[in-house]
């Protein structure tokens, strides 16, 4: 527990926690436990719960994946109707993990320190699984802060614990946003998404990133608003020996899903426009 978790009174406010123990579904709140560094940007957004008080509560999964599955949680802190927010939980599988195979692709330029780990993870061990596991979890908390430091319209990073990234959930109450391909909507309402998507990859391009998986799946649009997810693979484009081809991907799919809607999506003027934004 860090001194800036504490309450004003902590000798009274840990004698109520003492009381109180986590029901079905539920475990104390993790934010004490993990490092600042496994925190995410500050200032933090005034949702964010950080009493040490909180309980944790699972309410259901929203998608399972083959890598990962997203849960929805509920951090708040009993009796205190002001301290609770809802979040999403992306929790990736360790050893049990069927599915790592496109990991060296994506991660073509990155480094690994431990070169015990970096083997076990080259010959597919059960523990170099649990490795790549935390590692992609970890890669994927880095690229949200990253990005939302950058402004780029992605899910808060609340903290990253071993497997486990908790993020804000994009949605309504406990109603997880659309996928931008689950989206009806008008031509005038699909021209304004088409230009919030260029912007994204606008943004990942200024930063010198391609998404590297981008699709009208990993793109929600909540109140208006697309917001870019699924960024564990993000590709840092020239230490890639294969960077662009991902950019170029990135751009023949969205402007692909536009065009299909009937709208004027050039995918190779948007792929020069992004080339030019980084070199």
């Amino acid at each position: 527990m860090f001194v800036d978790d504490l309450p004003l009174d902590p000798t009274q406010d840990l004698l109520t926690f003492s009381r109180l123990e986590p029901g079905p579904d539920q475990r104390w709140s993790t934010w004490p436990a993990v490092v600042p560094t496994s925190r995410g940007p500050q200032p933090y957004p005034p949702w964010v719960v950080t009493s040490a008080g909180a309980f944790d509560t699972e309410l259901g999964i929203v998608k399972s994946g083959k890598e990962a599955d997203v849960y929805l949680i509920e951090r708040a802190v009993p009796d205190d109707p002001g301290a609770s927010s809802i979040l999403a939980a992306k929790r990736y599988r360790g050893a049990e993990t069927s599915d790592f195979h496109r990991s060296s692709r994506y991660s073509e330029g990155r480094g690994m320190r431990n070169t015990r780990d970096s083997r076990a993870v080259g010959r597919g061990s059960a523990y170099g699984k649990t490795v790549a596991a935390g590692r992609w979890a970890y890669a994927e908390f880095e690229a949200l802060c990253t990005l939302y430091r950058l402004g780029v319209p992605v899910p808060y990073p609340v903290q990253v614990n071993d497997t486990e990234i908790l993020m804000e959930f994009i949605g309504t109450g406990r109603e997880a946003a659309p996928r931008l391909a689950q989206v009806r909507a008008a031509s005038d309402e699909l021209k304004a998404y088409l230009d919030q998507t260029i912007e994204i990859l606008r943004g990942f391009a200024d930063a010198g990133y391609a998404h590297g998986d981008l699709s009208p799946y990993n793109l929600l649009v909540h109140e208006g608003r697309v917001v870019v997810i699924d960024l564990p693979q993000l590709v840092e484009v020239a230490s890639n020996p294969t960077g662009m081809d991902f950019l170029h991907r990135d751009c023949v799919n969205a402007c692909a899903w536009f065009a299909r809607q009937g709208l004027d999506a050039d995918p190779e003027a948007l792929f020069a426009d992004l080339v030019a934004r980084m070199f």
